[in-house]
């Protein structure tokens, strides 16, 4: 179909008409539950084609969801329509040409075709494993099959599969959340993230104040997760880069030694190329705690005097290209003896993972925090960030977690706060956190640094 839809181009612009397009099928199922019961199931399969054309030096994109033969015609005409009328594109770079494709994982077909009570059983050992609290959350399945096609003679064909599970459990006004992505829902243990939401919502009873200020912390893949996203779009983002507007200089350490930074779309069952056609391939970001590179598509990259490194999306030219499936790692912390190392007294399940206990266990004073929310970009060249705390904070005291404390919220610079010894120490395991936006994920593992700068309570 995409190939039909760049002949119709061809045949009703002109032969000098560029064009590409791309049709995404998408079958997407998810089980929802709420009150520790599920209480809907939905499934939807849609068929979604999203074209760009650039005709007399001039450049539109346009999408749609009929497929039918009148359909792709009116997308075609008022496409093409939309381009005369916009403003010469003297930065056009041009079609990919054809070119190879990286092989792609293999998809789970077992997760593509997911049935209903198999996200069902994920929802009961939830709520099972919670042991009484009241749940809610999500479980979902997704399978995506695209065909890319341009007028360059260029073609591609690629299948994505997800499986994530989010869901919180709830005691007395307190929530405990657990997450997780997946390629494959046999990946996905529901008692086991039920479990981690109990025991964090049990935690989490009778927070205290505590002044702002600058706190050691050590924060958990969730968290982490919320800086990869804005280390992303505002820091390895090609566009932004050219503007001026990102704080990326390739060859520089910025970041502690500890940090690296890989964007990996291959690294789970990704597609192989981007919304442009190019291969998609691993790009290392940060090196050892040296910025190596930004992300291009043909755009930026022609601006750059560089090729595409296949990270082209939708709407790139306003939103520039994003590397969306980055990849945390680097040195670790040393073993924990055990969880309960740092899971004793009134805050007791507040670290569920060994990760997270070795990194607490090394603090004298600072704060666990499992999650980041509505975190909002004050400055996009030093990349500040405000935003506040969420599903659970605890006070760190000699290695031991001594109790909750109240929501706070911070205004921080994410790379000063990776800067040079900053980091304190990673976890072994990156957790891939399952996002919202199409094909994204970020894999993080908990992360310990040396300061935070908290500015008040939540609602300060």
């Amino acid at each position: 179909m995409a190939g039909q839809v760049v002949e119709l181009v061809r045949r009703l612009g002109g032969p000098a008409a560029q064009a590409e397009a791309v049709v995404t099928r998408a079958d997407l199922a998810l089980t929802r539950f709420a009150n520790s019961g599920i209480h809907q199931n939905v499934s939807e399969s849609t068929v979604g084609v999203r074209l760009r054309v650039h005709v007399d030096g001039r450049t539109a994109a346009g999408g749609g969801s009929v497929v039918t033969a009148d359909g792709l015609t009116a997308l075609v005409e008022r496409t093409l329509t939309a381009a005369r009328l916009c403003p010469p594109d003297s930065g056009w770079p041009g079609l990919a040409p054809p070119m190879p494709m990286p092989d792609a994982p293999p998809v789970d077909e077992a997760t593509a075709h997911a049935e209903p009570d198999q996200r069902a059983d994920r929802v009961k050992a939830f709520v099972a494993a919670a042991g009484g609290l009241s749940t809610a959350g999500y479980c979902r399945t997704a399978h995506r099959s695209s065909a890319f096609a341009n007028s360059a003679g260029h073609s591609a064909y690629g299948r994505s599969v997800e499986a994530a599970m989010d869901g919180i459990a709830r005691r007395n006004g307190a929530d405990g959340v657990a997450r997780r992505s997946a390629d494959r829902l046999a990946d996905l243990d529901g008692a086991e993230l039920g479990a981690q939401a109990a025991a964090k919502a049990q935690a989490a009873a009778d927070p205290v104040e505590l002044p702002p200020g600058h706190y050691e912390v050590v924060f958990e893949p969730a968290a982490v997760a919320d800086l990869l996203q804005n280390l992303s779009f505002y820091g390895f983002n090609g566009k932004r880069y050219a503007e001026r507007q990102s704080f990326a200089e390739p060859g520089a350490a910025q970041f502690d030694r500890a940090v690296t930074v890989v964007d990996d779309p291959l690294g789970g069952s990704g597609l192989p190329f981007d919304a442009e056609g190019t291969g998609r391939r691993a790009l290392t970001l940060v090196e050892a705690g040296v910025t190596r590179a930004v992300a291009h598509d043909r755009r930026s990259g022609a601006e750059a005097g560089a090729q595409s490194t296949g990270h082209a999306v939708a709407g790139g030219a306003t939103w520039g290209p994003m590397p969306r499936n980055l990849r945390l790692t680097g040195a670790v912390a040393g073993p924990a003896s055990a969880v309960g190392r740092s899971t004793t007294g009134g805050a007791a399940g507040a670290v569920v993972d060994a990760d997270t206990a070795a990194l607490v266990a090394g603090v004298r004073r600072g704060l666990l925090v499992t999650d980041l929310w509505y975190t909002r970009v004050l400055d996009p060249k030093s990349l500040v960030v405000t935003g506040l705390t969420r599903n659970g904070v605890w006070l760190i005291e000699d290695g031991t977690v001594a109790r909750a404390v109240r929501d706070l919220r911070f205004t921080e610079s994410y790379p000063r706060a990776l800067g040079p010894g900053a980091v304190l120490g990673l976890g072994a395991r990156a957790v891939r956190q399952p996002e919202r936006v199409d094909g994204a994920w970020w894999a993080a593992p908990s992360l310990r640094l040396a300061s935070w700068h908290f500015t008040g309570g939540a609602s300060g």
